[in-house]
């Protein structure tokens, strides 16, 4: 037990620094090609925050592991949303972008409502499944999401290149070789030190997932949206979090279908309405006062349920 603890732990580390390599390399050379910040955070920083959650989610579709394939997805975005937002809403009231406000979180919402109805094979007589044909509308919705940010970006002007022009391709390149490298090493070690812990433990996969293994997946998720709080950088703190909701839904699971199908579990169906009333809420609390701004009484809220739920979940496998 001790042994794979500090083997999950060591995963985790390995998926965080590797994500982080990846990130600031990454956009180290979209620098050196005068590509703007805006759009350098929207896709870069978005794919290396949720890249954990892509490695972890390949290899466990790959290896048959269906609970933490969902329970990584579904629970990372409930992580973002409710604890996350809730501490960093907690740090400094935290001011949305209208078009956040008017389109992203109704597109986080929207997905999880495409995944709803996907996965539960309402129009169809079989179990739920994510099928590879499923995997194709999530992904079709993703090429949609990335027109979108496409389009918001074209009147964006370009960063200018700065420190970047120091590093060579060379030392960029080996750095983002190392973090895909380390991503991948820490995704397994993750999803088998998981699974032994389950099995010592005695419960079931799905609360190994969407407790341990979604949060220390979100953990870069957590250390850019606090950090961002702590610097009023409201833009990222918020934006982060509903586009990696997103893009962990359209993307990340129709990726892992297309691996291999996966198996429904209808249990994580409570987790979605989580996810659904979450969402909801956000963008109720963007109307209170009218300045569409999280208050931290707000944010209060949405720790404070997420906190109880997840209590309520481990309680129910004690």
């Amino acid at each position: 037990m001790i042994l794979q603890s500090l083997l999950l732990i060591a995963g985790l580390l390995l998926l965080i620094k590797g994500a982080g390599w990846l990130v600031e390399n990454s956009s180290a050379f979209a620098r050196k090609k005068k590509i703007s910040d805006l759009a350098i955070g929207l896709t870069i920083v978005a794919f290396g925050t949720s890249a954990p959650e892509l490695v972890v989610n390949a290899v466990a579709a790959y290896q048959g592991h269906e609970e933490i394939v969902f329970a990584n997805v579904i629970g990372s975005n409930n992580f973002n949303l409710l604890f996350i937002l809730g501490v960093a809403g907690l740090i400094s009231p935290l001011l949305v972008q209208q078009t956040t406000v008017w389109k992203e979180i109704p597109i986080s919402l929207l997905a999880a409502v495409v995944l709803f109805f996907l996965v539960n094979n309402f129009f169809v007589d079989q179990e739920g499944s994510l099928s590879r044909w499923d995997a194709l509308v999530l992904i079709s919705f993703f090429l949609a999401f990335l027109f979108y940010v496409y389009k918001q970006l074209k009147d964006v002007p370009s960063a200018s290149p700065g420190l970047e022009k120091e590093k060579s391709n060379t030392r960029i390149f080996g750095f983002i070789i190392l973090g895909l490298a380390g991503l991948i090493l820490g995704g397994r070690l993750v999803v088998e030190s998981a699974m032994q812990i389950a099995g010592t433990l005695g419960v079931s996969e799905k609360i190994i997932g969407i407790t341990i293994v979604a949060a220390g997946t979100s953990l870069p998720e957590l250390a850019t949206s606090v950090i961002a709080a702590f610097k009023k950088n409201n833009d990222i703190a918020v934006g982060n979090i509903i586009g990696s909701n997103i893009f962990n839904i359209f993307f990340i699971l129709g990726l892992s279908a297309l691996v291999r199908p996966i198996g429904y579990n209808a249990v994580f169906n409570n987790d979605l309405f989580l996810l659904f009333g979450g969402t909801a809420l956000l963008f109720l609390f963007m109307f209170l006062g009218g300045k569409r701004r999280l208050e931290r009484w707000e944010a209060g809220v949405l720790l404070l349920i997420y906190l109880v739920y997840t209590t309520y979940l481990v309680l129910k496998e004690i």
